[in-house]
């Protein structure tokens, strides 16, 4: 795999676990947006900047494999790398407990733009600011 582009440490709460004890699986995509918002807020990218051009940027799919369950109040870290592929920015995820770097989950999230509620092939907005850099 390509080296992550960016990082952020987190801590399970003890609201995030089911009765089995573990962090119940739809957190992990709130783990994700998080890491995403963040590193996006890095790169000078405001959503609602581009929202009030008309540009969305939005998830058009999302995959995540479980490995290892985390548990409450445990520490992890979630790292991403982006690609683009067509129209889409895809976003590589990973977490990562920090006690042993075992990863706990995997995940794929296919974005796109649109324009004004239409699919855009293309966002220079978006492009300027994520790739122009590599």
């Amino acid at each position: 795999m390509a080296k992550y582009q960016y990082e952020l440490k987190m801590k399970v709460r003890d609201y995030e676990c089911d009765l089995q004890g573990i962090v119940n699986n739809a957190n992990y995509q709130h783990y994700t947006e998080h890491c995403r918002h963040e590193f996006l807020l890095e790169k000078g990218i405001s959503f609602s900047e581009l929202h009030d051009k008309g540009i969305d940027a939005v998830v058009a799919r999302i995959t995540i494999d479980y490995k290892v369950p985390l548990r409450s109040r445990d520490e992890f870290v979630c790292r991403l790398r982006l690609e683009r592929d067509g129209i889409k920015y895809v976003f590589f995820q990973d977490i990562y407990r920090l006690s042993d770097e075992k990863l706990c989950a995997r995940a794929r999230v296919d974005t796109v733009c649109v324009l004004n509620g239409q699919l855009m092939r293309a966002c220079p907005e978006l492009d300027a600011q994520l790739f122009d850099e590599e």
